[in-house]
């Protein structure tokens, strides 16, 4: 059969990017389609402009709290549209490495357009026929508003237009705080806004480990949060009276008013008007089913990241596209959907985890599980930075394997790496505590953790007893 192109990539996000990279560099000829623009979410609504929003509130925060460190605070006027503009500038810098241009000088064709399959080998590109010998489907995923009578009545933001703001609202409400929802809340907080964050269920972050909950939850409530939790919004309409424009009912007879409303209540997979039908390829409401190699129903074709409905997170959709094309051209295939994705979110202080929560591993073995926890407020590091609230906590099961990790500090999300690869290579504590770590960081407290495991262990019982005698023998 004619082949336009080995391999033919629907998505132009993280794993769109490394994966045509990867296929060019095993020599196939590669082609990119994307119907909007190259760089997907993370380039241009996620990742990137949210931690360089991060980055410029959290300035602004240290300016105002400096008499912590014997400085005098200072509050800056906020200008949006200037922290805007910087934002842009950040985009537009990492977008020069993966435009067009940059991937066409790699050997990439890229081709504007919606993809739409017409066979399970062909798809259909603005009137043009495209075949290949396999295909990726990455298409991402959106923004979902829940259907809360009322909504559509009022202007809304989600995370992908809040960057069009060039003002700075007086008073924000925040529907759903999850991570995404968190870091904007402390952002524009910070930043000025009044700002309410808005959840359904018992605690903020309810997905995350109780005890982080708590932490980011009392930092809010010092930085001037309001948190509403147990808030199902029944309602929304316009509201005039003392200045709010939009009024959230509550399903328990609570109100909450504000100038603007950001919406942050999930996503769903980016499978319409693929021809997924056409092509044989199955799909749910989570998003294309593929097996732990990728393979889609449909012979040749894959799929990688958010729309599959898996974990949605950009260093995973990556990794997931570099494997879509090891297991679509090499010999043998290699995993490529895991049980364990480890994640970090960027408030501050920030919430990192790998494996299982502590409530995730009691669920699962009962008492057969053992937690141990060390807190910042005992980590030098933690103290010169006058950063103490936060802990390192890992639950490991009867035999002492690592089963999952959670930290909460301001450097949680470089913190975590370490406790993944040692659960990915079956390291157990007593290795870890032999690991020398640099001091001072806030990486010794998983060491000062380690140590402590360890040398219970060692000290305890008959062992402990043993060794004393050594000991006072010389």
């Amino acid at each position: 059969m004619r082949t336009d192109y080995d391999f033919i990539v629907i998505g132009a996000g993280s794993a769109g990017l490394i994966a045509a990279r990867f296929a060019r560099q095993l020599g196939l000829s590669v082609a990119m389609v994307e119907k909007s623009r190259v760089g997907g979410d993370c380039t241009w609504t996620g990742c990137v402009p949210s931690k360089a929003l991060v980055r410029a509130a959290g300035i602004v925060h240290s300016m105002r709290s400096a008499e912590r460190f014997g400085l005098p605070s200072v509050s800056p006027a906020v200008d949006l549209g200037a922290v805007m503009g910087r934002i842009r500038s950040v985009i537009g810098h990492i977008y020069n490495t993966e435009s067009p241009e940059a991937l066409a000088a790699e050997g990439i064709d890229v081709i504007d357009g919606a993809a739409k399959f017409t066979g399970p080998s062909q798809v259909e590109v603005e009137g043009r026929t495209l075949i290949a010998r396999r295909f990726l489907i990455c298409t991402g995923a959106y923004p979902v508003a829940p259907p809360i009578p009322g909504l559509d009545s009022v202007g809304f933001h989600t995370y992908e237009t809040v960057w069009d703001m060039e003002a700075l609202p007086a008073s924000l409400a925040v529907v759903g705080a999850g991570s995404v929802g968190c870091e904007l809340a402390q952002a524009f907080a910070r930043l000025g806004s009044q700002v309410t964050l808005v959840e359904a269920a018992q605690r903020i972050l309810p997905h995350e480990d109780e005890d982080a909950s708590e932490v980011i939850c009392k930092q809010f409530a010092k930085e001037g949060v309001r948190v509403v939790t147990n808030g199902a919004v029944s309602a929304v309409s316009p509201a005039d009276e003392g200045g709010a424009r939009v009024r959230l009912e509550l399903a328990d007879g609570r109100s909450v008013g504000a100038d603007t409303l950001l919406v942050a209540a999930g996503r769903r997979a980016n499978t319409d008007d693929l021809g997924l039908d056409e092509a044989g390829i199955a799909y749910g409401s989570e998003g294309i089913r593929v097996d732990r190699y990728l393979r889609t129903t449909a012979k040749g074709v894959y799929a990688a990241g958010d729309v599959t409905g898996g974990p949605q997170f950009t260093h995973y959709a990556g990794w997931q596209g570099f494997l879509a094309v090891r297991n679509a051209f090499l010999p043998s295939k290699a995993r490529a959907v895991l049980d364990r994705v480890p994640r970090a979110i960027f408030t501050d202080p920030e919430v990192a985890q790998t494996g299982l929560t502590e409530a995730e591993a009691k669920n699962r073995l009962g008492g057969r599980v053992t937690v141990s926890r060390w807190p910042l407020e005992e980590v030098d590091r933690a103290l010169t930075d006058g950063e103490a609230d936060g802990f390192v906590k890992v639950v490991r099961d009867g035999k002492g394997a690592i089963l999952g990790a959670t930290i909460v500090a301001p450097r949680a999300g470089e913190m975590i790496h370490e406790w993944t690869l040692a659960m990915d290579k079956g390291i157990k504590l007593g290795d870890m505590a032999r690991s020398m770590h640099v001091y001072p960081t806030y990486s010794m407290a998983s060491q000062h953790l380690a140590l402590r495991v360890q040398s219970r262990r060692l000290l305890g019982g008959r062992m402990g007893a043993l060794l004393r005698w050594f000991a006072g023998r010389g």
